[in-house]
């Protein structure tokens, strides 16, 4: 399949992405990740040894796109959930390591 990354055309298939990731170790991922055979692969890792370029000159939505089109299970990136608010009765009540009693 044809695709362009970093305004570069490559033809890739999914046996030679198998291919060229074998034996790579994955990074830990922190963002956007394709999981390749059992392992989860950040994009921008897969996108460098696909291409053999480096990592600033393309971005992860390429990489995505193309596995993506190649049949590879691809992840965006966790979004930040907002930490629950916690009234002050509740951090004392954690900090005693009791619960709050709401009977008045």
């Amino acid at each position: 399949m044809r695709c362009v990354i970093a305004r570069f055309p490559f033809e890739l298939t999914k046996n030679g992405v198998l291919e060229s990731m074998k034996g790579v170790k994955p990074e830990p991922v922190t963002a956007e990740s394709v999981i390749i055979g059992r392992r989860h692969y950040p994009a921008k890792q897969v996108g460098e040894v696909v291409t053999r370029q480096d990592r600033r000159d393309f971005s992860a939505g390429e990489v995505l796109r193309a596995m993506a089109r190649l049949g590879f299970t691809c992840r965006t990136a966790p979004e930040d959930v907002p930490a629950p608010v916690e009234t002050p009765l509740e951090r004392a009540s954690a900090m005693l390591g009791t619960s709050p009693s709401l009977t008045g």
